[in-house]
């Protein structure tokens, strides 16, 4: 087969490890599908381009590596920028690759097949760099920047378009050489000044960020060694281990976190952008940090956001936390962990009291599982409640960018590249209407994502917010469809139950079929039921 600049980029991401692309072919994408067979990169279909993108981002977030999607021009861009943004907001690294109409035709508006007034600039505003390849030579160099991103900064989306006219043109070009870039690490008087600071601390606090979970022996020999209080946020859930005595986890917005962390003398935050989805979900700016703060992050302008830093580390925080071990004395728990653990009471907690028994549930019957979660009720319940043996067990769209749709297909792109873990989509009933036709992707993909559908007729969230504020209750209750006749389209399983006692039984037979399983929740009967029995 000739080179052409698309069996060229074929090749470049094998070179750099890329084994999944994520695209729906149309007419001008079909120039990377003529050697895609003979590649060993998998190919999946989604059933809407965002779809691929949630995939994409599942893939990453479980892995820790990049997928690719393969879209093509005008609207299957526009129909993905949903995902880029949410990986951009969560830091998940994903290659858009998209087609774009011929070089001579740009910027005419010429009324061309899927043409933009500038699709690049479309896409600039959610991804870390949008590029227009111009030379097929310039295309090696393209990837490498885009990898220099994924391995060495804050990672993000990545969007590389390439004209129709050079999809299929020859390529004079070298064999692949993959570039391998190394992070940051802070100087020796850097660490040496933390760990000053940290050793004469009366109450110290660590905030362990998304960017830890790549690194979860160091975070966890760090905390072991310090013994200090940590705030794990969303992204970071099991970076310590399940139940670490010193994980307050993601609790930074509940008052008695807050006045541990206004009362601390020396704050520690690893990898975390101290952003209000972490920090503040209250939305009432009560999240104070007053005492010296040391932040540490790879990204150099996210050291100047939120919380202005006493000390500012531009490293690898794996590293920074493997150094800071070594440097730091030995140091005994002083209680401060445990007495807020008491305060917080979470498991009485009244709001989160009716979904104590499904993390209960999932905990017992499928402890290694993977948790993947929309925008819904016992997603918001698990931030507080769920605790994880590893990271990348758990993530979620509640929080960051909160668009729904992403459960589904993210758990999806997890299941693809954690096939020996089960994994369980964790939706709304409103959520998942937005992406039902990825059910028929979770189809064809053979594999037993269970699929929990939470069903409150509606958009709950949105319904109890506008009863807070006293706004009347408009287009938010929905009619659910027929969740067991749409599993039996489907070909999927189904289940409906109104009660904790039949999950575990349902999740139990979870692998004895490669088909997804639905389970249907009715969240008023459930809740019900929970409420009685705590009683």
């Amino acid at each position: 087969m000739p080179q052409t600049c698309a069996n060229y980029l074929l090749r470049l991401l094998d070179a750099y490890g890329v084994d999944t692309a994520f695209g729906i072919p149309g007419v001008h994408t079909i120039e990377l599908y003529r050697g895609l067979g003979d590649s060993p990169i998998r190919h999946v279909t989604p059933r809407h381009e965002q779809g691929a993108g949630f995939m994409a981002d599942g893939y990453a977030r479980a892995s820790g590596k990049p997928a690719a999607c393969f879209i093509i021009s005008g609207p299957g861009m526009t129909n993905i920028a949903t995902a880029m943004g949410q990986a951009l907001a969560d830091s998940v690294p994903m290659l858009v690759i998209s087609s774009v109409n011929r070089r001579d035709t740009l910027g005419r508006g010429q009324g061309r097949l899927h043409e933009l007034p500038c699709q690049q600039q479309t896409l600039a505003g959610v991804s870390v760099f949008s590029h227009t390849l111009l030379d097929p030579a310039a295309l090696p160099e393209v990837l490498a920047r885009a990898f220099a991103i994924f391995q060495s900064a804050r990672p993000g989306p990545v969007h590389i378009e390439i004209p129709l006219d050079l999809l299929a043109a020859p390529v004079e070009a070298p064999p692949p050489r993959p570039l391998r870039v190394y992070p940051p690490t802070a100087p020796a008087a850097a660490i040496a000044q933390a760990a000053d600071w940290l050793a004469g601390a009366e109450r110290p606090l660590l905030l362990l960020g998304g960017g830890c979970a790549s690194a979860p022996q160091a975070a966890r020999a760090l905390v072991e060694r310090f013994q200090a209080p940590a705030l794990t946020t969303i992204n970071a859930k099991g970076v310590l281990g399940q139940d670490h005595p010193q994980d307050l986890g993601a609790t930074a917005s509940l008052p008695a976190t807050r006045r541990l962390a206004a009362e601390a003398d020396v704050i520690l935050a690893l990898g975390t952008e101290l952003g209000e989805t972490d920090y503040d979900l209250v939305f009432d700016d009560g999240f104070r940090l007053d005492g010296r703060l040391i932040r540490v992050d790879i990204d150099p302008q996210q050291l100047g956001r939120n919380q202005p830093a006493n000390l500012a580390l531009l490293a690898d925080v794996g590293q920074v936390m493997h150094d800071l071990a070594e440097a730091l004395p030995l140091r005994a728990d002083d209680g401060r962990a445990a007495a807020v653990r008491d305060a917080l009471a979470l498991e009485a907690d009244p709001e989160l009291v009716p979904y104590v028994p499904l993390y209960a549930t999932l905990r017992a019957t499928l402890p290694d599982a993977i948790l993947v979660g929309d925008s819904t009720g016992p997603v918001y319940a698990g931030n507080f409640l769920a605790s994880l043996p590893a990271p990348r067990r758990w993530f979620n769209a509640a929080t960051g960018y909160g668009t729904l749709g992403y459960g589904l297909p993210a758990a999806l792109g997890a299941a693809l590249t954690c096939p020996e873990r089960p994994v369980v989509a964790l939706v709304g009933d409103g959520g998942l209407q937005f992406v039902l036709g990825e059910l028929a992707t979770a189809r064809d993909l053979d594999r037993p994502v269970a699929v929990v559908i939470w069903n409150n007729h509606g958009y709950d969230e949105i319904r109890r917010y506008m009863a807070m504020h006293e706004v009347p209750q408009l287009g938010v209750d929905l009619a659910p469809p027929d969740f067991a006749a749409l599993a039996d389209a489907y070909a999927c399983r189904y289940r409906a139950l109104g009660d904790p006692a039949s999950l575990g039984e349902a999740l139990a037979h979870l692998s004895d079929d490669d088909s997804p399983l639905l389970i249907e929740v009715d969240a008023a009967a459930w809740i019900a039921a929970t409420l009685t029995s705590h009683r």
